[in-house]
């Protein structure tokens, strides 16, 4: 059943995928709130695709964005054809839709938001990808077909 901007409704997981780390962020079933959950630490390929299914199973997200890491110029950067072949292995563990999503500038962000709340600089680095996965959860909420513009996200402590 969709809604009215043609969207499935459901609670939306944003991953912010990294090499050693995945940022997780997810909002209610709503769309209004965002929270941050426990940052992911990278072991194997297979491993980290069943903590995110049984994540998954447990959370029943309508969908799961994925952050595409781009260069500023819009072209593919060293870790987009990754991040493209995680999504796809993704998509077909977890039986949930996933949609890729332009995450430029979300760390920059995501680190700007962290000292702005006055969290420490070897603090934030510990953080900044969880932040990072809210502000794409944000920035997805905000121009969506039937987007809220803003929402209020609560991070999770690590």
């Amino acid at each position: 059943m969709q809604n009215d901007s043609g969207q499935l409704p459901g609670r939306i997981v944003a991953l912010d995928v990294g090499r050693k780390r995945i940022g997780i962020a997810v909002s209610d079933p709503l769309r209004i709130a965002i929270r941050g959950l426990p940052t992911l630490r990278r072991t194997r390929l297979r491993d980290d695709l069943e903590v995110l299914a049984r994540l998954f199973r447990e959370l029943e997200p309508a969908l799961v964005l994925v952050g595409l890491p781009l260069h500023l110029s819009g072209d593919d950067s060293r870790q987009t054809a990754y991040v493209r072949e995680f999504a796809a292995k993704l998509e077909s563990a977890a039986a949930t839709p996933v949609r890729l999503w332009d995450e430029r500038l979300t760390t920059v962000a995501a680190d700007e938001a962290l000292r702005e709340r006055g969290v420490k600089f070897e603090d934030r680095r510990s953080q900044v990808d969880q932040m990072a996965a809210i502000v794409l959860l944000e920035s997805y909420l905000a121009t969506a077909p039937g987007g809220k513009g803003e929402s209020r996200c609560e991070p999770h402590e690590n």
